[in-house]
C-alpha cells in the first residue's frame, strides 16, 4: 500500500509500508492506494457494430497503481477514469467490426482495448495489465436468427452425410455384385476348362486302350491258331450283333449277301491279311 501525505494542503511525500512519522495538524494522509493488481468490473454497455447491429458488451479490467502521486493528482478518480475509457475504447473497436467478426475476435478486442486504455492511463499513474470480455450479447432476434442458421447448417450437414452414406452403400453394393459376377464367370470358365480337359483325357485314354487292344489282337493272330480263333470270334460277334438287332424290332436295309456269314468272315480275314502284308508279315493259311 501507499499513502500520499500533504503538509499544509500541499503534496509532501509518499509513505510506504513500515514505521512512518507525521506531524499532527500540519501533515495529513490525503490519499491511500492499493499497489497490488486490482480487477475492476466494466459495466455492460450497448455497442453498434459496423453492420449496424446492436449488442451488449461487458468485461473485466485488471489494473495496478504504479505512481501514487500521479494517481492522486493526475485524475480526481483514476479508477472511474480507466473504466470510462475502457467502455469508450470498446465501443470504438466494436464499430470497426461486423457482428460475426466481433463474436469471433474476442482476443483482438481485448488487446486493442487494453492497449488504448494503458496508453492514456500513464498520466494517471495506472498500468493496465489486461482486459477480458465477459459477454457479448446480440439482440434477441439476432440470437434467434443465429440459432436458425445453426440448425439449418446442422441439417445440411446431416443431409450431406446421409447422401454420402447412401452413395457409398450403392458403390459398395455395385462393387459386390460386380465381383460376384466376375467370380461366377471365372467359376464357369474354370469348370468348362476342367470339363474339356476331362473329355480330352477320356478320349485319349479310350484311344490308347483301343490301340492297345488292337495290338493285343494283332499279336494273338500272329501266334499259332490265332487266325482260326479270329475267324471264330468274328463269326460269333456277327451272329450276336444281328440277333440283337432283330430283337429290337428296327427296320434296316442290308446288303443281299448279309446272310452269307462265311463270305463276311472271309472279307474280314482278307483285311487282316492285307494289314499283315503291309507290315511285312507272311499271311497265315
Amino acid at each position: 500500500r501507499a499513502w500520499v501525505v500533504e503538509r499544509l494542503g500541499r503534496y509532501h511525500r509518499v509513505l510506504g509500508p513500515g514505521l512512518n512519522l507525521i506531524f499532527p495538524f500540519i501533515d495529513r494522509i490525503a490519499f491511500r492506494f492499493d499497489m497490488r493488481e486490482v480487477p475492476m468490473e466494466v459495466p455492460p454497455q450497448v455497442c453498434i457494430s459496423f453492420d449496424n447491429t446492436t449488442m451488449t458488451v461487458d468485461g473485466v479490467l485488471y489494473i495496478q497503481i504504479t505512481d501514487p502521486v500521479k494517481a492522486a493528482y493526475g485524475s480526481s478518480n483514476p479508477y472511474t477514469a480507466v473504466i470510462q475509457l475502457a467502455q469508450t475504447s470498446m465501443r470504438s473497436e466494436i464499430g470497426k467490426l461486423h457482428l460475426d467478426q466481433a463474436l469471433s475476435s474476442r482476443q483482438l478486442l481485448n488487446t486493442a482495448v487494453a492497449n488504448a486504455v494503458d496508453e492514456a492511463a500513464l498520466n494517471w499513474g495506472v498500468k493496465v495489465l489486461r482486459y477480458e470480455i465477459k459477454d457479448i450479447t446480440p439482440p434477441a432476434e439476432i440470437i434467434r436468427a443465429m440459432e436458425l442458421q445453426i440448425t439449418a447448417e446442422r441439417e445440411k450437414r446431416a443431409v450431406i452425410a446421409k447422401s454420402e452414406g447412401q452413395r457409398q452403400m450403392q458403390i459398395n453394393t455395385s462393387e459386390g455384385q460386380r465381383q460376384q459376377e466376375i467370380n461366377i464367370a471365372d467359376g464357369r470358365k474354370q469348370a468348362e476348362i476342367l470339363r474339356a480337359e476331362g473329355e480330352a483325357k477320356a478320349i485319349q485314354l479310350v484311344a490308347q486302350a483301343t490301340a492297345e487292344a488292337i495290338g493285343v489282337i494283332g499279336a494273338s493272330v500272329e501266334g499259332p491258331g490265332g487266325m482260326e480263333a479270329l475267324q471264330m470270334q468274328l463269326a460269333k460277334d456277327y451272329i450276336e450283333k444281328w440277333g440283337n438287332l432283330a430283337k429290337a424290332g428296327t427296320s434296316l436295309v442290308i446288303p443281299s449277301d448279309m446272310g452269307n456269314v462265311g463270305a463276311l468272315v472271309a472279307t474280314a480275314l482278307s483285311i487282316v491279311q492285307t494289314k499283315d502284308r503291309a507290315n511285312g508279315a507272311a499271311p497265315k493259311a
